[in-house]
């Protein structure tokens, strides 16, 4: 959901919360009943969801993942980001437009997770972005907890609102849709 299109692959569920795959293989399909509850999804899950890799993967894991409500994607700050090279060198800021990937990354997860097979080499593409206000800088050192909740979906557009915090705190908002071609 970053503007380009993406081929996506079949959305995998930690084989600890499924329970219908071996840890190693990475590549259990998620039940796609709305609702349903999946504790964590690790990065190499994700990874088998959305196209994205370093250095553009925003999330490193996602938590109280529900089908077709919402999700919290975890983002750790590092230092050594190549963002953090420019963004500024004598007092680094991860800029604000990563932020709002984040969310959208964390949104694309939940969809794959959601529809499972349904999505496989699906192209999503980012279509709006609304209503987004940063209120604090995030630097290194800082986890972000990128809460999103589906808004609604009609068709092949889905809606989401995120809303990303370093320790509890709002730190980035935003309201933004992307669709799903078919």
């Amino acid at each position: 959901m970053d503007g380009t299109a993406q081929n996506d692959k079949t959305g995998t569920a930690d084989a600890q919360s499924v329970g219908n795959t071996a840890p190693e293989t990475g590549s259990a399909t998620v039940p796609t009943q709305a609702g349903e509850r999946i504790a964590q999804i690790d990065v190499h899950q994700i990874m088998a969801a959305i196209p994205h890799r370093y250095p553009f993967l925003m999330i490193d894991r996602m938590v109280d993942v529900v089908l077709n409500q919402s999700a919290i994607g975890i983002k750790n700050v590092t230092f050594n980001e190549p963002h953090f090279l420019g963004h500024f060198p004598a007092r680094p800021v991860m800029p604000g437009v990563l932020i709002i990937e984040a969310m959208a990354q964390t949104a694309a997860a939940l969809v794959v997770l959601t529809l499972g097979d349904a999505f496989e080499g699906k192209l999503v593409y980012f279509m709006t972005i609304e209503n987004a206000k940063f209120r604090r800088p995030v630097v290194p050192g800082d986890q972000l907890r990128i809460h999103v909740e589906k808004e609604r979906n009609r068709g092949n557009v889905w809606k989401f609102r995120g809303v990303a915090r370093v320790d509890g705190v709002s730190v980035a908002e935003a309201t933004y849709s992307a669709m799903i071609m078919r």
